[in-house]
């Protein structure tokens, strides 16, 4: 595999930035610089540092991403944008897990995993998914019980417990275990509120990090991973 190509693969900037990196000698191949960036590396037994960091290459991707709004989450949509559109990566067949609406922001799991995607959503794992939301609407302290009992929806369907917590008279946090269509939205218009802001800030073990700015990206950790998985 081409040298740029595995560094982009891998989450460490676009071709374009690793093509840089490659040419400003900051990449080591076996021990010694590397200045040309279609070079073919063995990806399985070559040793790639970029500076001072060791690259393992991985055939999965995981990606954290902080979804911003306008976005769809799709790996394709004829009228609106994506948020494979904000992913620069060469690998094909990356996915969202899951679905944030468009308008919504925050937390979203970029993968190829297949497996580990079909794991982390389905209903028998319960996996905690936790936003942060604001509404309009009086919030009643009766509702924390009813959350914790399970909202009934318009078409009947009664969810499953959430918690709730109220931050101030109109913001709250929220952490649901499935992920009906529109699910929060219609709770809280089950209780007579609407939501004017929804942010997911963790899905399983995973947390947004603070320092990732809306439409920014960073690969999952070994650890994070492992986590995942487990």
């Amino acid at each position: 595999m081409r040298l740029d190509k595995l560094l982009a693969h891998m989450g460490y900037g676009s071709r374009k930035e690793v093509k840089t990196f490659i040419r400003k000698g900051y990449v080591l191949l076996n021990g010694e610089a590397v200045f040309d960036d279609d070079i073919k590396v063995d990806e399985e037994n070559d040793e790639i540092i970029l500076l001072d960091q060791s690259v393992e290459y991985q055939k999965q991707i995981y990606l954290l991403l902080n979804k911003p709004k306008g976005y769809v989450s799709a790996t394709y949509d004829t009228k609106e944008p994506t948020v494979l559109d904000l992913i620069e990566e060469t690998q094909k067949g990356l996915f969202p897990v899951g679905r944030l609406d468009k308008d919504t922001t925050g937390l979203l799991l970029i993968t190829n995993d297949g497996k580990l995607a079909h794991e982390l959503l389905s209903p028998k794992h319960h996996v905690a998914k936790t936003y942060e939301l604001t509404f309009t609407g009086e919030f009643k302290n009766s509702f924390v019980n009813q959350f914790k009992e399970g909202i009934v929806l318009e078409d009947g369907y009664i969810c499953k417990p959430a918690l709730f917590t109220l931050i101030e008279p109109q913001r709250g946090k929220i952490t649901i275990f499935e992920g009906k269509f529109h699910q929060i939205k219609r709770m809280m218009l089950a209780l007579g509120m609407e939501v004017t802001s929804l942010r997911r800030i963790s899905f399983g073990d995973l947390e947004l990090p603070k320092d990732l700015a809306e439409g920014e990206y960073r690969p999952l950790t070994k650890e994070e991973i492992e986590h995942l998985k487990a």
